[in-house]
């Protein structure tokens, strides 16, 4: 399990300060997926070496390095990227990595023309109606996209906006249900009208409640 936007990160001079709200945002949502798994998952959080994204080093090459670590440590075990605004479009984009099973973007910042290939993954996208930084038409034009090749849901969440921090445990349950369900077969214990449920059921757009 890999979450995007963190504390452990890779070696060199980072320009991203853990302290930054963008990060310690994600705290929360890591733990709620480590008390999903109980012993049974490892969870590492990913501090970005770079700020923002360019045509030289992009937060991908910073999660090709998480994925390469986490299998020194692990051996071949399956992963789920997950990440919040930019880090959900690393994790969207890195979805193509050897031994990536699930992918959870949430409130992704992506271009519309953004693709891969993330045939035989799992793709959850959770976005905020209300969110004025990332644009949500923008993340369901590449929910779309991805539905050519892999299985995806996406969950609106109402009136939520981008930093999360509004049905903030909407969020964290998408992320935990999702993530343990895909590596560990573990469905959420959770109704059956909870959004990641019924996207494990096999809807593919659902309004969270």
């Amino acid at each position: 399990m890999l979450v995007l936007h963190g504390g452990a990160q890779r070696p060199g001079r980072p320009e991203v300060s853990p302290t930054q709200l963008s990060v310690l945002r994600m705290i929360p949502v890591a733990r709620r997926i480590g008390r999903s798994g109980g012993d049974r998952l490892a969870v590492y959080r990913l501090l970005n070496s770079h700020r923002g994204w360019d045509s030289t080093h992009t937060p991908v090459h910073d999660v090709a390095w998480a994925l390469g670590r986490v299998r020194e440590l692990h051996g071949e075990l399956p992963t789920s990227l997950v990440g919040h605004s930019l880090g959900g479009r690393a994790a969207l984009l890195a979805g193509d990595q050897d031994g990536v099973r699930s992918v959870v973007a949430l409130n992704p910042w992506v271009y519309p023309t953004d693709a891969a290939d993330l045939t035989g993954r799992r793709v959850l996208v959770v976005h905020g109606t209300e969110d004025r930084v990332a644009d949500p038409g923008r993340s369901a034009t590449v929910a779309r996209r991805l539905a050519r090749t892999a299985e995806v849901g996406y969950v609106a969440v109402p009136g939520a906006r981008h930093a999360m921090l509004r049905h903030g445990a909407t969020f964290e349950r998408a992320a935990a249900g999702f993530a343990s369900a895909t590596l560990l077969g573990v469905e959420p214990a959770a109704p059956a009208s909870d959004p990641v449920s019924r996207v494990l059921a096999g809807e593919q757009w659902v309004t969270a409640r």
